[in-house]
């Protein structure tokens, strides 16, 4: 199973608007038509009922959204790129792979969230015509994204979690508690996936997810490690599944004080959970050797114990009863912290911030004048008078002034260098 991968997610880049003009016989300067360019698609994440697993991810890690086309004349607009769709199972947590934040908690059916917003399309010459700049020469390049590098973490979503040991009858017991039909074999080694079941029990239904078997020193991450771990995080409740006949030649209290000792380690909140002990396999045994070992067990683990036989389903319906009763008082896993306000790329075109450089010379920079940078073009007269109106418009002159700028000082904004003139 593949819950654990890295991917790099691009949204659309913003098509182009163009520079044009009317051009028809008898008309006599039709003015700009220049059209805007669209706008780039998204990167949606969607949650799909039919997958459990991050396999598709496996192979494909680079994934782009289309970009916007660029506008044309006629006042025509460019086309939008089209969002796009990826679909992950229930249960999937996304991160930002540079920052660590999580950004979505994809844990309900049908959720869409988008992540990456596309571009957004540049204007083309017509909208900057005023009446004083009839026939404008110039126009606005579309915002170009950038690709990001996303965690995806799939925790399964279960209200109770079966743990124990490698082989001691996890997967049989889902068999028998849930209509669920798991591999099922004298494997000595885990499985390799949690396997889930629905339990329907009179008017409830509980999700029951068979969780990989742990090894010592999983909370350091050996073996499947976190692997394992990161299943239980959500869980409502534990059954705590014992080997009583020693079938594997371990002791069932050391393994029963083994995995509670890796919860304890890898969070408190692990070791917080309500469990329900059940030691099985009671059938490998005579009937009073299984009283005698389930009686040694309680008082060396100070717990009392369900013994069942999930091959012959003995006892199976008392199982299920205190699964049933625990959960109405178990309580309700917490919601991963999600930050909503988070943005992958901060659209900043209003602020600036004004320096005076050791040389005498006024560096102006910031989101405003990143954006002016971008759909200026100095040689065009138009586009640079259009520059200059609106660092007038924006106050910027004002501030080089009140900064100390006099007629010949020289300022850079940007990559543009001009004498400041008063």
């Amino acid at each position: 199973m593949l819950d654990y991968v890295t991917i790099f997610c691009k949204a659309g880049n913003g098509g182009d608007g163009i520079v044009s003009f009317h051009r028809e016989k008898f008309v006599q300067a039709g003015g700009p038509d220049g059209g805007d360019g669209g706008n780039g698609g998204n990167v949606v994440f969607e949650v799909d009922e039919n997958l459990n697993t991050l396999i598709d991810f496996k192979f494909k890690k680079h994934f782009r959204a289309e970009n916007g086309e660029n506008g044309a004349a006629k006042n025509c607009f460019g086309k939008s790129g089209e969002d796009l769709v990826i679909k992950v199972p229930k249960g999937t947590v996304i991160k930002d792979k540079e920052s660590g934040v999580v950004v979505a908690d994809m844990k309900e059916k049908g959720m869409r969230k988008v992540l990456l917003k596309g571009g957004r399309g540049g204007r083309g010459n017509a909208r900057f015509a005023t009446p004083t700049r009839r026939a404008p020469s110039f126009a606005q390049r579309g915002t170009k994204t950038e690709e990001h590098a996303l965690i995806l973490e799939l925790k399964t979503i279960a209200d109770v979690g079966l743990i124990g040991f490698p082989n001691v009858g996890k997967s049989t017991l889902l068999s028998v508690m849930t209509s669920a039909k798991p591999k099922i074999a004298n494997y000595h080694f885990t499985t390799l996936a949690p396997n889930l079941g629905v339990l329907k029990y009179y008017d409830e239904s509980v999700v029951i997810a068979d969780i990989p078997g742990l090894i010592e020193g999983a909370s350091e991450g050996a073996g499947l490690g976190h692997d394992f771990l990161r299943h239980v995080e959500r869980v409502r409740l534990l059954v705590h599944v014992v080997d009583i006949s020693g079938s594997e030649g371990r002791d069932p209290y050391e393994d029963y004080v083994k995995i509670n000792g890796e919860l304890d380690n890898y969070s408190l909140k692990l070791s917080g959970l309500k469990q329900i002990v059940c030691v099985n396999k009671t059938d490998l045994l005579s009937e009073d050797d299984a009283k005698k070992a389930v009686s040694d067990f309680e008082k060396k683990a100070g717990v009392k114990a369900i013994a069942v036989s999930a091959y012959t389903h003995k006892c199976i319906d008392e199982l299920l009863k205190a699964v049933i009763e625990e959960l109405k008082t178990a309580d309700k896993p917490e919601d991963i912290y999600v930050e909503e306000n988070f943005e992958f790329e901060s659209r900043d075109n209003t602020s600036y911030e004004i320096e005076r450089e050791d040389d005498g010379t006024f560096a102006v920079y910031g989101g405003l004048i990143d954006m002016l940078a971008k759909n200026v073009i100095i040689s065009d007269a138009d586009s640079f008078r259009y520059f200059q109106k609106v660092l007038l418009d924006k106050g910027i002159i004002d501030a080089l002034r009140q900064k100390g700028a006099r007629d010949g000082d020289t300022v850079v904004v940007g990559d543009i260098e001009f004498e400041f003139l008063e």
